[in-house]
């Protein structure tokens, strides 16, 4: 049975001096631009880490300073990107880089950037076997009264072997971390969106008397994200997040994929989801200049720090990467294996409507030098897509 805070302390249901913060909480589509009416939503992704999504030595003003995701983060805002997310990593690739082994942690890098920046969504993300429900659900809480519900969490089931052992436990099987992600994010869903107090008594976790207060500026919940794309994977992103992230090669391949995940949503949860992709974006003035940044990208490439990704990825620790691991091992040097967009505006423009046309709402990407670049983007590019209805 439910027990109000007001009873719990002895006072009447409707004594005036209840503990919680009680709503109107505001719906987010009115605030978080993850729900907004952009026709292909834009963010960048792995700001946060050493060599953001390129595994390669090619050279870029890109640090790891707050002062330069600063700078980032708040042109970003100013481009009307919808996104910035981040990477969650606690132990590098190795290699001669050390591939995203220099990181700002990702729960107090979001309340950072959510309070120096004022329209784009900040998402953090987590490892959920690094942190409790209790202490993850009032994190993102306190991220999003900061960013005035604009806050997003990005759900990780942590198939990095070596960096769970750094936690003393060992990884456990690929459909076991998704079983205890479900618990994971229903005792996180109680802690936002019920009042009074509960208890938990599931396999991974016990609790009672729990609650939490305030509950999250955005109603019902902070945006929910998650990029699995093994069966697993898609079952909880289908049942649970608002959109899930896709790692894939071809427009045939993608749009049978964004079929099927929306449509699992629709027909086993009665839910909408949004699919969106990520990766590499190289835009130079002509193409000729942006295969060649592009080649100089893999030409440096850390390939041990990729090998050490491709043998992790290929032994059963993530199912999310297998085609990408052994059919296209240049895409984990240049984009962690995601989607390349390489040409001139133009060419980049046509690249992002041919994702849209194929079921991707949107893409999150990397660039070799993030601010410089970034610059050049909403030069030359943002103008295009504005052209061609796929921002307004």
């Amino acid at each position: 049975m439910t027990v109000t805070a007001n009873e719990r302390l002895g006072l009447a249901p409707t004594d005036p001096r209840p503990i919680s913060e009680t709503r109107p909480l505001v719906d987010r589509h009115l605030t978080n631009p993850l729900f907004g009416d952009q026709k292909m939503k834009l963010g960048l992704f792995g700001v946060n880490c050493s060599y953001g999504l390129i595994m390669s030595h090619a050279p870029s003003t890109y640090e790891i300073t707050w002062d330069h995701t600063m700078e980032i983060a708040r042109r970003a805002d100013d481009l009307g990107f919808d996104v910035l997310v981040p990477v969650a990593r606690w132990k590098g690739f190795g290699g001669s880089t050390n591939f995203n082994g220099n990181c700002f942690e990702t729960f107090t890098w979001a309340a950072g950037v959510a309070q120096a920046t004022e329209r784009i969504a900040v998402a953090s993300t987590s490892h959920l076997p690094t942190v409790h429900p209790i202490v993850a659900a009032k994190m993102a809480t306190t991220i999003d009264h900061i960013s005035r519900g604009r806050f997003a969490l990005n759900l990780v089931m942590g198939w990095v072997a070596p960096e769970m052992e750094m936690f003393g436990s060992e990884q456990r099987e690929h459909d076991e971390r998704y079983a205890f992600g479900q618990e994971w994010i229903d005792f996180a869903d109680r802690l936002w969106s019920e009042e009074g107090t509960f208890a938990v008594h599931t396999r991974y976790f016990d609790g009672e008397l729990l609650e939490a207060y305030p509950k999250p500026h955005q109603a019902p919940r902070p945006a929910l994200l998650n990029a699995g794309n093994s069966a697993s994977g898609i079952e909880f992103s289908a049942r649970n997040v608002d959109i899930n992230f896709a790692s894939l090669d071809t427009l045939e391949n993608i749009r049978a994929y964004s079929d099927k995940v929306r449509a699992k949503a629709r027909d086993d949860y009665r839910r909408d989801i949004q699919v969106m992709t990520y990766g590499l974006v190289v835009c130079r003035d002509t193409e000729e200049e942006a295969q060649r940044a592009f080649q100089q990208v893999v030409d440096e490439g850390d390939w041990g720090a990729a090998g050490n990704v491709i043998k992790m990825a290929t032994s059963g620790a993530s199912q999310s990467f297998d085609h990408a691991a052994t059919k296209m091992q240049e895409r984990f040097i240049a984009g962690w294996g995601g989607y390349p967009i390489v040409g001139t505006p133009e060419q980049v423009t046509e690249k992002l409507a041919e994702l849209n046309e194929a079921g991707m709402q949107g893409m999150i990407f990397g660039l070799i030098d993030y601010n410089e670049e970034l610059k050049y983007f909403g030069d030359e590019v943002m103008p295009l897509l504005k052209q061609a209805g796929l921002r307004h």
